[in-house]
């Protein structure tokens, strides 16, 4: 593409893994060619089907692979580059078994308020403050094991991997309403399961059941009683992915009408900003 010849470029990783490649700067112009689209009515919407790359797409549009960079430029979501681009199916599948292998064990926080002045108020179960990444967690009834490799304090969760072993929970498999206490190798810190789920089977946000809009509540809300039991449910991390992926796969397209145009406006501008 000749007419990139003269674009400024930037380093960048595309893999994030620490090696960068000199790509062309094509991002920085996104607005004003935006506004430029928006006065012509010129663009479409185009679903990626599984699998198919930027230039394949761009040869089903416009005849030719050489304008896949436009994707990039005028969807606001794909500016961080091909890491954004839709997976396939089976990157997908396969990007969830590597990210999110493991066991979730979520508690349920209580505020216990002591009554006695100066008495500092307890918070049974809570995460605060309590155990540290890396350290080995117990279950003392069941026996299990994993290491703690992330905390997520606003949904009340661990995350533990080299599992061994079945921790006991609410929505692990066994008897219903049954806990455990878990309890770290290195600060001793203890608290009571509430449930327990593989990592990609996890809650990844909450809502109330009866709000149309299904907007996204924390774990918090259970704290002290705060949601009536049975109003509340939630997205899995593996929902959350595969309809984040979805979204994903509907993107704005130049008209083919225009497409010329476009890239005659995107170069006048960018060597110009």
């Amino acid at each position: 593409m000749s007419y990139f010849k003269q674009f400024p470029t930037l380093p960048y990783d595309f893999d994030r893994d620490g090696i960068k490649q000199t790509v062309v700067d094509i991002y920085r112009s996104a607005r004003p060619l935006n506004a430029f689209l928006d006065d012509l009515n010129s663009y479409s919407f185009y679903e990626v089907k599984n699998g198919e790359r930027p230039d394949i797409v761009s040869q089903r549009i416009y005849g030719t692979t050489q304008y896949y960079w436009t994707f990039f430029v005028i969807n606001d979501f794909l500016h961080d580059g091909l890491a954004a681009w839709p997976m396939s199916q089976e990157k997908l599948q396969a990007y969830m078994d590597q990210e999110f292998e493991g066991v979730v064990i979520t508690t349920n926080p209580s505020v216990e308020d002591t009554g006695d002045i100066g008495v500092e108020t307890g918070y049974p179960n809570s995460l605060a403050g309590r155990f540290e990444l890396g350290e080995t967690i117990t279950g003392t009834t069941s026996g299990a094991t994993g290491i703690l490799v992330k905390k997520n304090l606003d949904m009340n969760q661990l995350v533990l991997q080299n599992v061994q072993g079945s921790f006991i929970g609410n929505s692990a498999p066994g008897p219903q309403n049954a806990t455990e206490s878990i309890t770290g190798s290195n600060t001793i810190d203890s608290v009571n399961t509430y449930d327990v789920y593989r990592y990609i089977d996890a809650p990844h946000n909450y809502y109330r059941t009866d709000d149309p809009e299904k907007r996204i509540v924390t774990n918090a809300v259970f704290i002290n009683g705060g949601e009536p039991s049975g109003e509340l449910s939630f997205d899995t991390n593996r929902s959350h992915l595969f309809a984040a992926n979805e979204a994903r796969s509907k993107i704005r397209v130049v008209d083919p009408k225009y497409i010329n145009q476009f890239v005659e406006k995107y170069e006048a501008i960018i060597n110009n900003v």
